[in-house]
């Protein structure tokens, strides 16, 4: 039998909400996080809008020497992380050289984070000296702060724990994968706890100018940034890069029980796959990202049926979505006509690795609360994408289970099933 693994704590910092509950209400009433770029001049763009988090101050959670050390995607992480370990009642006292705890055994807890680009600010900063100013004027720890696991190994050694601690890159499905790996960590008996979830900051000049290249980005209502991202509208022309953190403490059941913890819900199966077809285009026939929602629903012994809610990757390309839908149709059946299907990017922009923890958080709160987020901005539908995606309004209805789709350029596709925790 497999070993039962629950999700006691939750964190987040993303630009609807910088923790749990604000979060939640940001998502029931619609509310949209995107908005005019202020951390850098966009002189010379035509992409002028992201989702960025305006209130974050990394002081609030790492002092402010180690946060200098830190790139933004990692301060993201160790405050999501803090957040979810306090939510579990995990967090343990800090001693006198500063230093933080877990309230459980160090050595069987692990780490997965996700994370897609890295420290694309120290990238960046790090380039302009070197050009600017030559070598010996870069940033001191430009390497070990550019790095993508760098969250991972800042968590571990702000918290002490001795566990595995790994990174998954996968780019979009990097948050939802590295929930997957955490999950069997703790099925396979090596982890009792893991800290897991993805993290990514990347709305830098280098980044926004990468992606506008691409053609990847919305550029139509930069002068009306709340309308930009409207994923399964005819209207869309590209989504929105967004920033964030969403963090999930993982246990086995047995560890959580034992320990009197607060349950949030079961996280009960994972299911992944390649498409096998391109660098940054889904499989038009829908069938890679259906696979690995089939082994999510198998993984978590429930059939498609089972499934009231379903967070879309929904990113308001116009490849995505249609694909997206196809996929939902072939994984669901008839089902898919039945259940309602949202795309959250709607309103907190595209956070790219960080999408996978984030989301995940969505539908844990989507069940503790009966209720459906809804995909804002869906004035005009697009004849192919003709499923219940919750247009512009906040539904409400019990939830047993719900699921999450992530899909990575490279043809990576994770995704993740939770169910309401009996």
């Amino acid at each position: 039998m497999k070993k039962k693994v629950v999700v006691t704590g939750m964190g987040i910092v993303s630009p609807i909400g910088s923790n749990i509950e604000d979060f939640c209400a940001a998502l029931k009433a619609g509310k949209s996080g995107i908005s005019t770029i202020s951390s850098f001049d966009t002189t010379g763009f035509d992409v002028t809008i992201a989702g960025e988090i305006k209130d974050f101050d990394p002081s609030i959670w790492i002092e402010k020497k180690e946060a200098r050390k830190m790139a933004r995607f990692t301060q993201l992480a160790v405050a999501a992380a803090t957040q979810a370990l306090a939510d579990a009642g995990l967090l343990g006292e800090t001693n006198a050289e500063g230093k933080k705890s877990v309230n459980c055994d160090a050595e069987k807890t692990g780490i997965v984070m996700g994370n897609g680009i890295g420290g694309f600010d120290v990238v960046h900063e790090s380039y302009k000296k070197l050009l600017g100013e030559g070598p010996k004027r870069m940033l001191p720890l430009t390497v070990p702060m550019m790095i993508p696991n760098e969250a991972a190994g800042n968590i571990s050694m702000i918290f002490g724990t001795k566990g595995p601690a790994y990174t998954q890159v996968t780019a979009c499905a990097a948050g939802s994968d590295a929930l997957g790996q955490a999950l069997d960590l703790i099925r396979s008996g090596r982890c009792d706890v893991v800290i897991s979830g993805g993290a990514e900051a990347a709305i830098t000049p280098f980044s926004i100018g990468g992606f506008q290249m691409l053609k990847a980005l919305s550029v139509k209502r930069c002068n009306d940034p709340t309308k930009a991202s409207r994923p399964f509208d005819a209207d869309r022309d590209g989504f929105v890069i967004a920033e964030g953190s969403g963090v999930l403490i993982l246990e086995s059941e047995e560890h959580a029980k034992a320990r009197g913890a607060k349950i949030w819900a079961e996280f009960a199966g994972y299911g992944s796959s390649a498409d096998a077809f391109h660098i940054t285009s889904p499989d038009p026939t829908g069938n890679g990202g259906a696979l690995a929602v089939k082994k999510a629903i198998a993984d978590a012994e429930l059939k498609p049926e089972d499934i009231q809610y379903y967070n879309a990757h929904g990113t308001s390309t116009e490849i995505n979505d249609p694909t997206e839908t196809k996929m939902i149709k072939i994984a669901f059946g008839d089902h898919a006509y039945k259940m309602k299907v949202s795309s959250t990017k709607s309103m907190h922009g595209h956070c790219v690795a960080g999408g996978g923890g984030i989301e995940a958080i969505v539908c844990i709160l989507a069940i503790r609360d009966g209720f459906f987020p809804p995909t804002i901005n869906l004035d005009n539908p697009d004849p192919e994408c003709d499923l219940d995606y919750v247009p512009n309004k906040v539904q409400y209805g019990e939830i047993k289970a719900a699921a999450s789709g992530s899909l990575g350029f490279g043809g990576h596709n994770g995704v993740v099933v939770f169910k309401k925790y009996n």
